[in-house]
């Protein structure tokens, strides 16, 4: 087999990967390969931001990853999209730029990921950024990832549900990724003047040109090579054939929340039973690789809309094709909008610290591939219960890696997750019935006003819930036996290795995880450099004043 020398390996073009190579390549004097098994971003689908739903359910730019039958779903498989393109899973997502609660990060390091803290990780939020909406010390206006508002909430539906929250005795939000993410307000996506901005566009089309940096596109890793506890190289499939990548100082795995932990046990680290059971000679036990696996349920909450003025006027294919060539030609119009330009966050119930519930507004009644199941105008609300409790696992069942994990998230298995999303319809349906909405809201599609009781509010999540795609945690930092990588994101007992993408959270944000797995990826590349960690002047955050109240009263005195 052929073979090449580079100074580091990164396996994985998307969120994470894309971001480490194009900042390690920033130092001239050290070669990096970046190798995905994807090929190019540059379709129309892709880069077109109302087009999501197509690369989403397209095979070309979809690993089409399946959860096994879910116990608590009344044994549904689930669909798990990653993307297999460059820019991954950010080129085939829906572009919602949600960071995560600023006690998310502070979680994190309280779960044994020391300096992990929010104050930390907002110079790297704040690095990435170039936001168009908002500017204050919470925000970044000059990084490569364009932040914008779409076509900024021109629907008179999307005011109508934040005039609804405000009503319903919520506060109004100016921005819920600085001082307050609780409250009703405007939604920011990651879209660069009508088009998607993934880490590949953001980050890869200058980076690219740089010679020190070699992209390889349609490669699969089949394997990380060690020798006894260190990682030094990869091998590799191209067009058949296998090659062999050696690594001078490290291998940087940037596969993504189902595909890190399978190559890594596939590689021979893992859960010993794990191995033993596909076949695999073990390299070194390590029980927390593929465990741990955490995501987001939502459901929708959908009306009929009294008056013609939402996007199911727009689903015919001549409407489309004129959608279509506005954006070709200007890029403006409905094509360069995700359509979630208003959303929300709140607390499930009182006394939980922050949000733990999440809405996307959407002014039309639909589903992801562009579907409807009726006929005439409609609007949606999608909610979800962001705090899960449960956890789950990926676990390989054999040592090719062509063959998919066996994926159980394990939804819904705990009475705290079930609690969470029954709350989620009672406060829904009572935020939908404020008079902002009396104009607009017709006849309830879904959940049916006689959906009451526990027990029938149950089965409606059970068959309607569908997952957000946000899976996350198989490969955790931390210090406990379960935890697969230190707060420098090398692997436990391994040498030369790291991994960086969302598997390394050890909980799961309360947001959408593409920008805090690019903010994993840009400290990620300082820790790997050996670069200062930047230091932050301290920042306020709201947190609600009801939860400290009540922690006060209820301390033990000393």
């Amino acid at each position: 087999m052929n073979q090449k020398t580079y100074d580091y390996i990164v396996v994985g073009a998307g969120s994470a990967g894309a971001i480490v190579a194009a900042r390690l390549s920033e130092d001239s004097d050290c070669s990096v390969l970046l190798v995905e098994c994807g090929g190019s971003d540059r379709s129309v689908f892709v880069r077109m931001p109302s087009a999501l739903g197509i690369p989403m359910n397209t095979k070309k730019y979809n690993w089409g990853f399946e959860s096994v039958p879910e116990p608590y779903l009344d044994n549904r498989r689930m669909n798990c999209p990653r993307g297999k393109v460059l820019g991954g899973s950010s080129s085939i997502n829906g572009m919602v730029y949600v960071r995560g609660h600023a006690l998310d990060f502070d979680e994190w390091e309280s779960l044994g990921a020391a300096g992990w803290n929010y104050q930390n990780c907002l110079p790297y939020f704040n690095r990435l950024e170039n936001h168009q909406c908002v500017s204050s010390e919470y925000t970044g206006d000059q990084g490569p990832v364009m932040i914008s508002g779409g076509n900024n909430m021109r629907n008179p539906l999307y005011r109508a549900f934040i005039d609804a929250g405000v009503q319903a005795g919520y506060i109004e939000t100016e921005n819920y990724n600085g001082y307050r993410q609780e409250g009703f307000g405007q939604k920011f996506m990651n879209v660069d003047q009508g088009i998607r901005a993934s880490t590949s566009h953001a980050y890869l089309t200058e980076a690219k040109k740089r010679a020190n940096l070699t992209i390889l596109k349609k490669t699969l890793v089949t394997r990380i090579i060690f020798e006894g506890k260190t990682a030094t190289g990869i091998q590799c499939s191209i067009n058949g054939r296998l090659r062999k990548f050696n690594a001078r100082s490290e291998v940087i795995i940037s596969a993504g929340s189902i595909g890190s932990p399978q190559l890594l046990q596939v590689s021979g680290v893992g859960p010993k039973k794990v191995l033993e059971q596909a076949g695999v000679d073990m390299v070194h036990h390590l029980p927390g690789v593929g465990e741990n696996l955490q995501d987001h349920l939502e459901f929708n909450f959908q009306y009929r809309c009294k008056l013609p003025i939402t996007l199911n006027s727009e689903l015919g294919l001549f409407k489309k094709a004129l959608i279509g060539v506005q954006w070709l030609l200007l890029k403006t119009g409905l094509g360069r909008t995700n359509h979630f330009e208003s959303c929300a966050f709140i607390r499930s119930k009182a006394g939980v610290k922050w949000p733990d519930i999440q809405y996307h507004f959407l002014p039309g009644a639909i589903s992801y591939d562009g579907k409807v199941a009726f006929t005439g105008h409609g609007f949606q609300v999608h909610a979800g219960h962001n705090k899960p409790t449960s956890r789950g696992h990926v676990r390989i069942r054999s040592g090719d890696v062509r063959q998919h994990p066996e994926i159980l998230f394990n939804y819904l298995a705990t009475p705290e997750d079930r609690e969470g999303f029954r709350n989620c319809v009672h406060l829904t349906r009572e935020i939908m019935s404020q008079p902002a909405m009396d104009d607009f809201r017709g006849e309830v599609i879904q959940p049916t006003d006689d959906t009451k009781t526990d027990e029938q509010i149950d089965a409606f999540i059970r068959q309607s819930v569908d997952s957000a795609y946000h899976p996350s945690c198989t490969c955790k930092m931390g210090v406990d036996k379960m935890a697969v990588v230190d707060a420098e994101l090398r692997v436990h007992g391994l040498h030369n290795i790291r991994v960086v993408d969302s598997s390394v959270f050890p909980s799961i944000p309360n947001g959408n995880l593409n920008a805090p797995t690019m903010m994993v990826a840009e400290r990620a590349a300082d820790i790997i450099r050996g670069k200062t960690i930047q230091s932050f002047s301290l920042v306020d955050v709201f947190i609600d004043k009801y939860w400290e109240r009540r922690q006060r009263e209820t301390a033990t005195p000393i």
